[in-house]
């Protein structure tokens, strides 16, 4: 589906992002640049390998990571950059790309929001638009196992050392073992983790891949409709798309204005229409507190627009009548 070399199939997204991490060899003392306005496992993962994160702010119209403050965060001590595409609008990978290479440090994208998304005609996560790319696969991804991930490389050593660590550390997988006649010859190289998917996760993602393509453009045309029936409200922005991408509208994602965010979230409930706001910064999480380094972070866009935003249903098996409840229900919001 992607074209790329390897795809090493994982427990979940976290699970692949801490092992893409380690194949590059992130310990202590260096630093990962990425986005606050993510869910925490982007950031655990930079912590769980022994380094540290370094927040860069966001771009105000696609909530993902701004490329020249990414370049302006850049150390001796930078290892990587960690992408995230927000909502499933792909990141400006050329930029990030040229800031990676000119720095002689490596990109990693954090795709969880965007399976089947295109930058520039390629899909994200082909190989060639970073080093390595990291999806999940949980219940309410794009495309869904029940639960679980995948990293998806170009490169043989990182797809090596992430396939030996995805199984406790075991130099030969069961399926390398069984090919030729069982054999219980392998070794055990270092101590790994046990992050492999299983194989009814795997049957159940071999089904919905075929899907795949079908749900997201249902998404679109879902997006499209909201995009029209809310573009005369002056109080609220609709989502915007930048550069020469195809978002896979992983959220539907609004801005209140005027501080009036959270009393949409209340009447919507009231309604019993959910909706969610993605994503509290990072930092701002206690655990992140904790340390004073973190204490001390501002990122101006990243925390005003989260203040802002407010996430709407947004899911293929959405009916019309579902769809007008939502419609409707912002549309009587009284501002």
């Amino acid at each position: 589906y992607f074209g790329v070399k390897y795809a090493i199939a994982t427990n979940s997204c976290t699970a692949a992002l801490h092992l893409a991490l380690d194949a590059i060899g992130a310990t202590e003392g260096d630093e990962i640049i990425t986005s606050a306005l993510t869910f925490v496992s982007t950031a655990h993962s930079i912590v769980l390998n022994g380094a540290k994160p370094v927040f860069a702010d966001v771009d105000p119209e696609t909530f993902n990571i701004n490329p020249i403050d990414v370049e302006g965060k850049i150390t001796p001590r930078t290892k990587a950059i960690l992408a995230v595409h927000y909502g499933g609008h792909p990141c400006q990978m050329r930029e990030l790309m040229e800031i990676a290479k000119r720095h002689n440090i490596l990109l990693i994208d954090d795709a969880a929001h965007a399976c089947g998304a295109e930058y520039d005609g390629s899909k994200i996560g082909n190989g060639k638009l970073s080093h390595m790319t990291c999806f999940s696969f949980h219940a309410v991804k794009n495309l869904s196992t029940a639960d679980g991930g995948m990293v998806t490389t170009d490169n043989e050593e990182f797809a090596k050392r992430i396939k030996r660590m995805n199984w406790v550390g075991i130099n030969k997988d069961t399926y390398e073992r069984n090919n030729k006649g069982y054999s219980w010859d392998y070794d055990v190289t270092e101590f790994g983790f046990k992050y492999h998917m299983n194989d009814v996760n795997a049957a159940i993602g071999l089904v919905q891949l075929r899907k795949l393509e079908k749900m997201n453009e249902r998404r679109r045309e879902i997006v499209q409709r909201y995009n029209q029936e809310f573009r005369y409200l002056d109080w609220l922005e609709t989502p915007k798309s930048k550069g020469l991408i195809k978002n896979s509208f992983h959220h539907y994602r609004i801005m209140v204005k005027n501080g009036k965010r959270n009393a949409l979230h209340e009447h919507l409930k009231n309604l019993k229409i959910s909706s969610s706001v993605h994503y509290k910064p990072v930092y701002l999480h206690t655990v992140y507190q904790s340390n004073p380094y973190y204490r001390g972070i501002c990122l101006n866009v990243t925390e005003e627009v989260w203040k802002s935003c407010l996430l709407l249903p947004l899911y293929p098996d959405m009916t019309e009548q579902d769809i007008e409840r939502v419609i409707n229900g912002v549309k009587n919001f009284v501002v």
